[in-house]
């Protein structure tokens, strides 16, 4: 009987079926390992919500507002080539402080640690979220790059939204979410009375503008006019609310790119496009404050100005080194400004550091509400470093990098691991570990692991036991919640 050989053609049908099958079995395993995975307990959420009693006396409740840029960088506000008057008069009325970090170096889990006052993974929200009809989401999905398949925050999580809109406080949030785009994810679902703004980035199409469900300005809305329409939302919310604690949250969506001004602004800058942004929401930030002032609300509001995560290719990290995206000091470092006559010491600088996780407690705590019991929180209360009390609460802070964990800064001291090269050319090349001395080198650029073996070696044992902690229990539920 006679042995037929198998074409080239036959092999080459066989791989592909085999190759494919093992794809196929690869992505089935991880759908359902991540939904396994999730741990989710919507019932703990709820049940704290519950447990939350309308303040008696509304009056006495602060006003919490939160001005939040899209990739403002941490030396942008000292640019010389931007006119910033509404900034530094807000910091010279206020506090200023150069050691403020966002959770995270990008924007959906930087938001997302900021309204749960949780590290992102915590919340699995490592990456950018996409708008649902982006083709990016099946490549990000295939690639594992979605933590647990979730494309929108959980619902076990506890927004700070949800908490202060159960103790009394009218809630409004103007401009990006980047949280979720679906039924049960969208902001009105999370605690805000009212929601005018974009779901996703501005660089995700179709990039429409909603009012609370509905569309206001259909896609492609014109993103020139975004930063003007903002801030009208954001003073007719304030106008409506006066009477009664409020919480506002101003997410612009500049200067992320496509960057974007009004025709009022455009060319007013020597920074170009970017700059021009800028300026615009400088003006803005003008806007509100002075709205503030003209309704009597001065003494009763506190106002954060802040961004969400480094620059991208354009705007300033100041002459720290990293952007968006990286572990390095310009991607997490952000501005911060904090404005509340009366309580805020006007004109000061604020020592240690502190993280937008911390925003959480802070206004939980001005506000009279328990922390939540049944899980880590990582925020911590700032109003004592605000006042001038205290300095920052932190010692400690890990940066990720998705979903690993790949630096720590131990009071003045940071540990980067080995990891990919921020230098262009040898982008593939893992080098460090690295440690620096943020007091004497901000800019991270003289490696001391060799002169301090025993920091390099204390740091690194940190990050480990950090690391070995979280995989034991991401979400951070506690034993007995």
């Amino acid at each position: 009987m006679s042995s037929q050989k198998p074409s080239r053609r036959d092999f080459l049908k066989t791989a592909a079926a085999v190759g494919g099958a093992l794809v196929v079995g690869g992505v089935t395993y991880r759908q359902v390992h991540n939904v396994i995975g999730r741990d989710f307990h919507p019932k703990r959420a709820q049940a704290y919500l519950d447990g939350i009693q309308p303040c008696p006396a509304p009056g006495q409740l602060p006003n919490l507002v939160i001005i939040l840029c899209d990739d403002l960088g941490y030396g942008d506000i000292d640019s010389p080539a931007l006119a910033l008057p509404e900034i530094r008069r807000m910091a010279a009325e206020g506090a200023r402080w150069d050691g403020f970090y966002a959770a995270a170096s990008v924007c959906s889990p930087s938001r997302a640690g900021l309204l749960t006052g949780r590290h992102p993974v915590r919340t699995l929200i490592s990456t950018p979220l996409l708008s649902t009809g982006d083709a990016m989401n099946l490549l990000m999905d295939v690639l594992g790059r979605y933590s647990y398949n979730v494309q929108g925050i959980p619902p076990d999580e506890i927004l700070l939204s949800e908490a202060l809109h159960r103790r009394g406080y009218r809630t409004g949030l103007v401009g990006k979410w980047h949280l979720g785009g679906t039924r049960g994810h969208l902001p009105n679902d999370r605690g805000f009375d009212s929601f005018y703004g974009a779901l996703w980035s501005n660089d995700d199409p179709p990039y429409a503008i909603y009012r609370n469900y509905e569309v206001d300005l259909p896609a492609p809305a014109d993103q020139n006019e975004l930063t003007k329409n903002f801030t009208r939302e954001a003073l007719d919310f304030i106008q409506a609310d006066a009477d009664r604690p409020f919480f506002l949250y101003l997410a612009h969506a500049m200067p992320h790119f496509p960057v974007h001004a009004s025709e009022a602004f455009r060319g007013t800058s020597q920074a170009g496009i970017y700059g021009d942004a800028v300026q615009e929401l400088d003006w803005s930030l003008g806007q509100v404050l002075g709205a503030l002032k003209a309704m009597g609300l001065d003494e009763k509001t506190l106002v954060v100005f802040s961004s969400d995560n480094g620059p991208w290719w354009q705007g300033n990290p100041g002459f720290l080194r990293g952007r968006k995206l990286e572990w390095y000091e310009g991607g997490f470092r952000v501005p911060f400004i904090a404005r509340w006559p009366g309580v805020i010491p006007a004109g000061s600088v604020l020592q240690g550091f502190g993280v937008n996780f911390d925003l959480f407690v802070t206004f939980m705590q001005l506000a009279g509400i328990p922390l939540p019991q049944d899980r880590v929180i990582d925020g911590m209360d700032l109003l004592p470093c605000l006042k001038g009390e205290a300095p920052g609460p932190h010692e400690a802070f890990v940066y990720y990098n998705v979903r690993t964990p790949v630096a720590i800064r131990y009071r003045n001291w940071k540990y980067v691991r080995r990891s990919m090269t921020d230098i262009a050319a040898f982008w593939p090349l893992r080098q460090g570990p690295f440690l620096f001395d943020l007091e004497t080198d901000p800019n991270e650029s003289y490696d001391l692991s060799g002169t301090h073996p025993e920091q390099a070696a204390k740091l690194a044992s940190m990050l480990d036991d950090f690391e070995t902690a979280m995989r034991g229990n991401l979400r951070g539920w506690s034993l007995e919640g």
